[in-house]
C-alpha cells in the first residue's frame, strides 16, 4: 500500500461522485477504530471495487481527521465526504493476460 494516491481532475471527481450516489457503504469504521483489520478490509474493498463508500459508525466527531488518514494509508483518493459517509477511489489493477489463461 505504498503507491501514491491517484490525482483526479475535477471532471473525474464529478463522475466518481455521481457513481457513488447509488452505492451502499461497503465498509464501516466501528468501535475498533482504524485498526489493521479495518485497513485490510478497506484495502480489499478498494481492490475489488475501485470506488468504495465508507460509513463512520463510531468516531463521528473525528471523521474529518480520519478520512484523509484512511486515504493515505490505503493509497486511495478521498473523493467526497458528506455527513458520516466518505467515498474513496483507487484504480483497479489491470489483470495481465496470463492471469486469464486456464
Amino acid at each position: 500500500m505504498s503507491t501514491p494516491a491517484p490525482e483526479l481532475s475535477n471532471a473525474e471527481k464529478r463522475e466518481l461522485k455521481a457513481r457513488a450516489q447509488s452505492l451502499e457503504p461497503v465498509v464501516k469504521l466501528g468501535h475498533a477504530g482504524m485498526s489493521e483489520a479495518f485497513l485490510r478490509s478497506m484495502d480489499a474493498a478498494l481492490t475489488l471495487h475501485g470506488l468504495v463508500k465508507m460509513k463512520f459508525s463510531d468516531f463521528k466527531d473525528q471523521k474529518h481527521d480520519l478520512a484523509p488518514q484512511i486515504a493515505e494509508k490505503t493509497a486511495s483518493t478521498l473523493v467526497m465526504q458528506v455527513g458520516n459517509v466518505a467515498v474513496f477511489f483507487r484504480p483497479k489493477a489491470v489483470a495481465s493476460a496470463d492471469e486469464d489463461a486456464p
